[in-house]
């Protein structure tokens, strides 16, 4: 009897230390969590304040190139997308300015200009035409078709109806309400780039600014050939276009054709995109933000995203 109960009594220790065991490893793997997690916490915390100081630093960056614009040989930063890398600490920031005039305003766009980025990333030109039509007929005040277009009449017609907004866009997004753009012309598909990628509703400009304009959009200009939009991008690499004769002698004959759409002078709207690392981390935290700047060293945000995709 008593060799039964010891061996009832060590089979009960047993299974206490077997509970005990897994109390303690479930527990050490808990703290192990925690404190990974504590950690990723921390340096995802990190990577924000970086590249929110990144961002600081290219408002800054826009109030000093307004300041010294036209100063020879001051260092000024690009508006076109070219990265720039701060070290701060041990991390860094790397930051792209892109003037909103650089791309194309989908508010004051001309039907030329539309059609050509179109077709240029590959939209067949059936497509294209009732793409731009749309467009033009979803901002109008009217209800007026034009020949490919779409009017409320149309959209009432849909499975899950609704009227033509009549009014400038406030996002690129709505050009998914518009007849004819589908996701994979909006957003692009693969290899095969989108046209939000070109597009802005924050430029207070309806012409492109040379400057700032990626060769996309330089070739959706009314006479603009590769070469010519290639001499403009290595002819910014060193100096900004500033004045009338220096665009000229880059344009030739075609300036006359191409000038009712380009400007070369100062905006006041621009995007700017910082990520934040730390050390020799690869991985980032991005942020994405537009700004207007205004009088008096001001300025105001009417876009801010973080986190953010960007192109870095």
């Amino acid at each position: 009897m008593r060799v039964s109960e010891r061996g009832i009594a060590l089979l009960l220790v047993l299974w206490v230390l077997t509970v005990l065991m897994v109390i303690v490893f479930s527990f050490s793997y808990m703290t192990r969590t925690e404190s990974h997690a504590t950690l990723a916490f921390k340096e995802g915390i990190g990577k924000k304040f970086l590249a929110e100081a990144g961002m600081e630093r290219g408002i800054m960056e826009l109030f000093y190139r307004n300041q010294f614009f036209s100063v020879e040989g001051s260092e000024v930063w690009k508006i076109d997308g070219t990265p720039y890398t701060v070290q701060l600490g041990d991390g860094y920031s790397t930051i792209r300015i892109m003037d909103e005039a650089g791309h194309v305003n989908i508010n004051s766009v001309s039907d030329i200009i539309l059609k050509n980025l179109l077709l240029n990333l590959g939209v067949q030109e059936e497509e294209a035409d009732t793409i731009v039509d749309s467009i033009m007929d979803w901002k109008d005040p009217d209800d007026l078709h034009r020949l490919h277009g779409a009017e409320s009449d149309y959209y009432m017609s849909l499975p899950t109806p609704y009227k033509a907004k009549n009014a400038n866009f406030d996002t690129l997004e709505e050009l998914l309400l518009v007849k004819g753009v589908t996701p994979e012309i909006l957003y692009g598909s693969g290899e095969k780039k989108g046209i939000i990628d070109f597009l802005t509703v924050n430029s207070t400009s309806s012409q492109i600014n040379v400057n700032a304009a990626t060769k996309d959009v330089l070739m959706t200009i009314p006479g603009m050939t590769p070469e010519i939009a290639d001499g403009i991008i290595i002819f910014r690499q060193s100096k900004e276009i500033t004045g009338i004769q220096e665009i000229q002698g880059i344009l030739g004959g075609s300036y006359i054709s191409m000038a009712p759409y380009i400007i070369t002078g100062r905006t006041s709207t621009f995007t700017i995109e910082s990520v934040g690392y730390k050390g020799s981390g690869k991985a980032g935290y991005a942020l994405k933000a537009t700004v207007i700047l205004e009088t008096n060293n001001k300025f105001r945000y009417v876009y801010y995203k973080s986190p953010s995709h960007t192109t870095q």
